[in-house]
């Protein structure tokens, strides 16, 4: 009776382990978002101009811009997306977890995370970036012995954890990030140069002393591994969006107010 007891769990285990699978695939599949009516997209709260609430307590910001495009053109209507707050530590288990069907949460493409997520084409340009108090530090080297203030999941925190030499101070929040960096709890912050750009307009007090490390990357809308459809259709989404310049209009409505007049689309956008 034992042994036919275990068998029978064994079975229903891999039936449960089957169908728990079958359902993940299809939470997020193309069909099953035109079924739902409803693309849930993961963006940012507090990372302005790419994702932020506004003074009317909407999603803005050029990712949220670009995103009810997407839903517009997916399901007839900007307004048949759910926005789903996140934050840069959690994208990708918000993903794994069928939480969101697609990040637009201003994610850098890099090796490590395509092991996990599938990228689409990119939409935008971006460098990682290092500001300070009166642009004094200018070069990666001054950074030794300092403290060094990033947000936890990014892509400054994964260069600069294999660093030596330098103190990290790690937040979950961009908004908690800059405001223990003016509080003088760094001696300089490291974002996304983008970010960095538009900050610094707001703060004259600062200045972006490094505008790239490391090269050029990429940011893509991110969708869950082997979600082969909905990948396909943002490919072809992207190419198409590119063609019609709609990228350079997005860009023109929401980040260039939020920029200096020596910062230009081409540094941004492909």
């Amino acid at each position: 009776m034992f042994i036919t007891a275990f068998f029978t769990a064994c079975g229903d285990s891999k039936d449960s382990k089957t169908e728990s699978k079958a359902e993940s695939k299809a939470d997020n599949s193309l069909d099953e978002i035109k079924k739902r009516g409803i693309v849930k997209i993961g963006v940012f709260s507090d990372k302005p101009p790419f994702g932020f609430i506004n003074e009317k307590g909407q999603n803005d910001g050029y990712d949220v811009y670009i995103s009810r495009r997407i839903a517009k053109d997916l399901l007839g209507s900007e307004d048949k997306v759910e926005f789903v707050l996140v934050e840069a530590a959690a994208r990708l288990e918000y993903l794994k977890a069928n939480k969101v069907d697609i990040i637009m949460a201003n994610f850098t493409q890099t090796p490590e995370r395509e092991k996990v997520v599938d990228f689409a084409k990119p939409y935008m340009k971006v460098s990682l970036g290092v500001v300070s108090k009166n642009g004094e530090i200018t070069d990666e080297a001054q950074l030794q012995g300092k403290t060094l203030i990033v947000n936890k999941g990014t892509t400054a925190d994964m260069y600069f954890s294999k660093q030596t030499g330098i103190n990290l101070l790690k937040f979950d929040q961009n908004t908690e990030t800059f405001q223990a960096f003016l509080q003088g709890k760094g001696d300089a912050l490291a974002h996304d140069s983008t970010l960095l750009f538009a900050w610094v307009k707001e703060h004259p007090d600062y200045k972006v002393g490094i505008a790239e490390l490391g090269g050029i990357d990429k940011i893509a809308p991110a969708v869950k591994k082997s979600n082969k459809e909905l990948l396909e259709w943002l490919n072809n989404e992207i190419t198409t969006l590119q063609e019609q310049g709609f990228f350079k209009e997005a860009y023109e409505a929401t980040l260039a107010p939020a920029f200096s007049s020596d910062i230009t689309p081409e540094m941004v956008i492909y």
